[in-house]
């Protein structure tokens, strides 16, 4: 390498929207439906990445809220009691994962999601 070459350090923008999805994964515990929609609203057409994950989220999301629907019904017949905490348990787990995954830039499926809207 010469003395008069330029050389350029800027980074490029990322163009899967790695950062995009992890946020999307960290703000659901704060807001767990405003934040990932608007994330995913805003940027599905920029990144099929963020689209992926966006629809990914939602499966679980409604998925859980079922299995946690189902789990306070069975309360009654006491299953509940341990189905609640499994549910709740799993669903933060599967986050944390789907977070440091997504910043990796894989793409993840969350476990025992119902696939409602397909990637």
């Amino acid at each position: 390498m010469r003395d008069n070459d330029i050389i350029d350090y800027r980074e490029e923008k990322e163009p899967d929207g790695r950062v995009a999805v992890t946020l999307l994964y960290v703000l659901s515990f704060f807001a767990p439906i405003l934040a990932p929609l608007l994330i995913w609203l805003l940027l599905k057409r920029e990144s099929d990445f963020v689209d992926f994950h966006g629809k990914q989220y939602f499966n679980f999301f409604l998925s859980y809220t079922i299995y946690s629907l189902i789990g306070s019904i069975l309360i009654f017949v006491v299953i509940g009691f341990i189905i609640l905490p499994i549910v709740w348990l799993l669903g933060i787990i599967f986050t944390i994962v789907a977070a440091v995954k997504s910043y990796y830039g894989e793409y993840y499926v969350i476990p025992l999601s119902i696939q409602f809207f397909k990637p």
